[in-house]
């Protein structure tokens, strides 16, 4: 059962497969192993970031294809939503119907920069969504009378996922059971759900195509696959899950703004939990995600305790002051790169054989 719901695709390392049930577990019941608003909104950001990197490797690891715009993809599902509950009220139709469009604008313009720019060599396909998901940055901030500009969006949730909702009365695990924790398993079990089915589709017939298009084109080509039409499609793919991801965000959020959905150090964060995790194997979505989110939110209070504990040592204790934070986050990535060159699932792979 295990094996027909991960695709087939399984771990296939024994210590990668105990990384992952440790995510999985602590993800699915981080409410009550991590007490705290702090490491819930950490745990919904993890849930929601491996859909959203998941997609991205998708089109970056399988199909080949770089892309700048998919955080543009992301914002699209993100302001779909965000526009429905403020515009229509906070009712579960409105988020249905918002999170519905946000996917279909989405698939319709990964459809036109799919057909339009995939013929181009890879740096300029590159270029193009570079371009254009930069324009609709600057389209998104300026539209303040539909998408609030700079300033973003307030909406207000059904009120079954406010956290003066409560399910009970009496605590659960000295947890209380409010709206706030139901979001979070909404978060939790749609992420998952997603998640699940980017793998079925990665390990599918399509899946195995597309990565012989991206191994050689030109003879996937030759032997009669079409290989714009499979390119297009991974691009469409991948959008709609990033825009789902996208619409997870803002339902969790209660607010979206382009620093949120579309700035370009989302768009590079992406990228840096691709290559820690491992392209071409989704698996690395899950551990570069967790690993990077959790070293961006907790690092520096780590290294505020280190630059207490080294207090006596001068030296040591300005580099490891807590406002270093940034320059060391990028000397691990450094060191996963150097140590991990296809990745961390890659090495644990790798080291199986």
């Amino acid at each position: 059962m295990l094996i027909k719901l991960l695709s087939g695709d399984t771990p296939r390392s024994g210590l990668l497969a105990v990384l992952l049930l440790i995510i999985l577990i602590s993800l699915a019941f981080a409410p009550f192993l991590f007490p705290g608003t702090r490491s819930l909104e950490t745990a919904a950001k993890i849930c929601i970031f491996i859909v959203l990197v998941a997609s991205y490797d998708l089109l970056l690891g399988y199909a080949g294809i770089v892309s700048f715009a998919h955080t543009m993809f992301f914002g699209i599902g993100a302001y779909g939503t965000a526009l429905a509950l403020s515009t229509t009220g906070p009712t579960y139709g409105s988020m249905i119907w918002g999170t519905a469009a946000g996917a279909i604008v989405a698939a319709v313009f990964a459809l036109a920069i799919g057909l339009f720019s995939l013929r181009v060599k890879a740096i300029f396909f590159a270029m193009v969504t570079l371009a254009v998901a930069s324009a609709f940055a600057v389209l998104v901030s300026q539209l303040s009378w539909l998408t609030g500009g700079e300033d973003g969006l307030n909406y207000s949730m059904p009120r079954e996922f406010k956290p003066a909702f409560k399910l009970v009365d009496e605590k659960i695990f000295d947890v209380r059971i409010n709206g706030k924790l139901l979001l979070y398993y909404l978060v939790f079990f749609a992420s998952l759900a997603l998640f699940l089915t980017m793998l079925r589709i990665v390990n599918s017939p399509f899946g195995r195509t597309l990565k012989a298009v991206r191994d050689n084109a030109f003879r996937a080509e030759a032997i009669g696959y079409r290989v714009v039409w499979y390119r297009t499609t991974a691009t469409v793919l991948s959008a709609v899950m990033a825009a789902l991801a996208g619409s997870l965000l803002a339902i969790w959020l209660r607010y979206t703004g382009p620093a949120t959905t579309l700035s370009m150090e989302i768009m590079i964060d992406i990228l840096l939990m691709v290559v820690i995790g491992g392209m071409g194997t989704l698996y690395g979505a899950v551990i570069g995600a967790s690993i990077f989110i959790l070293a961006q939110t907790y690092l520096q209070n780590l290294m505020g305790v280190a630059a207490e504990a080294s207090s006596a040592i001068p030296l040591v204790s300005t580099l490891v002051a807590p406002e270093r934070w940034l320059l060391w986050l990028g000397v691990l990535f450094i060191l996963s790169v150097y140590f991990f060159p296809s990745g961390i699932v890659g090495r644990l792979r790798a080291g199986r054989t």
